[in-house]
């Protein structure tokens, strides 16, 4: 990736606590780019829902990421299987999402 790795995790009050392995990765990503409010408004509702420990992923210096979320984000995702959640979304949303 260009101008460096853009992951980390994002670990809020309440979120359940992290695996015990620390290599796995998680399965929840939040994809979102640099000063959005769109995606900061994500991060509020997700502190709300107290939803689990996610990966933050800026998309800004990734092509690939770029092209896939570019337009979209924040999405966040569930890599177990897949499924996206694209904003917009709200409390009741996103508790659907995570309970599915």
């Amino acid at each position: 990736m260009a101008g460096g790795d853009s992951r980390y995790s994002t670990r809020h009050p309440g979120a359940a606590p992290p695996a015990a392995d620390a290599d796995t990765p998680m399965p929840l990503i939040l994809y979102q780019r640099d000063d959005c409010h769109l995606c900061d408004l994500a991060l509020e509702v997700l502190a709300t829902v107290r939803a689990p420990e996610f990966e933050s992923v800026f998309i800004d210096d990734d092509e690939t990421l770029e092209t896939a979320y570019g337009t979209r984000v924040p999405v966040l995702r569930d890599d177990t299987d897949g499924r996206e959640l694209e904003w917009p979304f709200d409390a009741a949303r996103l508790r659907a999402f995570l309970a599915s």
